[in-house]
């Protein structure tokens, strides 16, 4: 990962920090749900069904294998 990739994503994890720090904790779940929602979304858009869709079942197994815990 190029350094200014890696800036990016800092900034981007900044910014989603910022958005549930302003949030009450009972309104940060639906928050996040529609964060990656509108983030899927935008990368149909952008990149296109299939791409969009990798990220997505990437996500999904992620969270399927942190369930094992």
């Amino acid at each position: 990962m190029s350094t200014a990739a890696g800036g990016e994503a800092e900034d981007a994890a900044a910014m989603v920090a910022r958005a549930l720090s302003r949030r009450r904790p009972a309104d940060r779940p639906r928050f996040l749900r529609e964060l990656l929602a509108h983030t899927a979304a935008g990368l149909v858009v952008i990149e296109g069904d299939r791409a969009a869709g990798e990220a997505v079942y990437r996500l999904a197994d992620a969270v399927v294998a942190r369930g094992g815990r």
